[in-house]
């Protein structure tokens, strides 16, 4: 009788350890973070090499990529954490956000649209003539243009000491463009994870090579928000003018590409070397600690 008594009382503790734990997997599950610090719950915070935690936010500013120029109209959002900077070079490792959408993939529309670019009579192919013409005459006219990140969040680079001085690069970013359009597929791009778009933003002035002449950018005013947890930039404007693309592919899909990528190459004036290529990046930054984001969490079970 002792025997079952002790065998039951095992199996209750084992059970309530149990039970406990599933308590506490759920108090974690359940932890959140609450506004102003929602927009960095993708941060990988609970990585120890993550020393800062960011959400920056690029809401104007132009691209101009080889004789094509497209406002950003609209927000594109980079997302993630950074380490501890490198004493000699100040560039600090940057880690992914745990959603996987460091960079986000957002449209931008390309003023004049596809016929800005592709003149469906210059195409000699019948078929892909007449598929262009079709395009066009359904209205499907309009073009856009999406950045994406070409290489692993990895390899972009960030400094904040290059930041607040206006000197050196403060963002690196390894990009390729996107070119949408129902005519053009789903793989046009220029630049690819082989061949990427390094831009090498700063908030100085840059030194392009000709026929581009240097531009400026700024750190912008910076505040401190929530008793110091949020470090706030309004008005940063990160440029660079001194970038090289390769030219478009992909653009049709096979085999029409290998008629469709020379017209828009031929249209758009690529590939394009360094010095006819800008990228202007007006943002809002918001950055916070691990710290912070863990203490948010406990007070919020």
């Amino acid at each position: 009788m002792r025997k079952q008594h002790r065998k039951a009382g095992v199996v209750f503790a084992a059970m309530l350890v149990v039970a406990l734990a599933s308590l506490s997997l759920i108090g974690n599950a359940q932890a959140k973070l609450i506004e102003p610090y929602i927009k960095f719950q993708y941060c990988p915070f609970k990585n120890t090499e993550v020393k800062k935690c960011i959400y920056s936010v690029t809401n104007g500013g132009e691209v101009v990529l080889g004789s094509k120029k497209v406002p950003i109209v609209n927000p594109v959002k980079l997302q993630g954490g950074f380490g501890k900077p490198n004493e000699t070079t100040k560039i600090s490792k940057f880690f992914e956000a745990t959603n996987g959408v460091t960079l986000s993939k957002t449209a931008q529309p390309v003023p004049g649209g596809l016929a800005g670019i592709i003149n469906c009579k210059e195409i000699s192919n019948i078929i892909l003539r007449i598929s262009c013409e079709v395009t066009f005459e359904n209205g499907l006219t309009g073009l856009n243009s999406t950045l994406e990140l070409a290489r692993p969040a990895s390899e972009i680079q960030i400094s904040e000491d290059n930041l607040a001085r206006e000197e050196g690069v403060a963002l690196r970013l390894p990009i390729k463009v996107h070119l949408e359009n129902p005519f053009l597929g789903s793989s046009c791009y220029v630049g690819s994870s082989s061949s990427p778009i390094i831009w090498e933003l700063t908030t100085g002035k840059t030194n392009p090579k000709e026929p581009n002449k240097p531009i400026e950018g700024q750190t912008g005013s910076i505040s401190f928000l929530e008793e110091g947890f949020i470090l706030h930039i309004d008005e940063n404007r990160l440029v660079d003018n001194n970038w090289s693309a390769p030219g478009a592919s992909g653009c049709g899909g096979f085999p029409a590409e290998l008629l469709l990528d020379p017209i828009i190459n031929l249209a758009a004036g690529l590939p394009s070397t360094a010095g006819h290529n800008t990228a202007i990046l007006k943002n809002t930054i918001d950055e916070t600690t691990p710290a912070a984001l863990k203490i948010i969490e406990e007070e919020n079970p």
